[in-house]
């Protein structure tokens, strides 16, 4: 499962917002499923950030969201991010020359 907030920083609050990521970051990185994580920046536009999580599960996610240090440095950056959906469960995947493999979506059908 992949997580992604996007940030949009301006050039002077820069510093500040890396030092606030790399805690939440840790903090996550801290929990049980966490699988890997990264913050990025945009090389069009520099005001555009994403902090990127993948996670085992979905359940691995939402109950790392529920540890104190995650409630102490994670959630109150990851308030700030972009007003979107920013969970995504894996459709397919390819490692480096290798064959696309397609995975069942893990969400409930949908009923009328």
């Amino acid at each position: 499962m992949l997580v992604l907030n996007r940030f949009l920083v301006d050039d002077d609050a820069a510093p500040a917002f890396t030092e606030r990521a790399h805690a939440a970051l840790a903090a996550l990185a801290g929990r049980a499923g966490y699988v890997r994580g990264q913050l990025t920046r945009s090389l069009d536009e520099p005001s555009h950030w994403c902090l990127v999580t993948e996670w085992e599960s979905v359940g691995t996610y939402r109950r790392a969201l529920s540890n104190f240090d995650v409630k102490v440095y994670a959630t109150p950056l990851l308030a700030q991010s972009l007003d979107e959906p920013s969970a995504y469960e894996e459709l397919a995947a390819a490692e480096p020359g290798g064959q696309v493999v397609a995975t069942a979506s893990d969400r409930a059908p949908d009923f009328p």
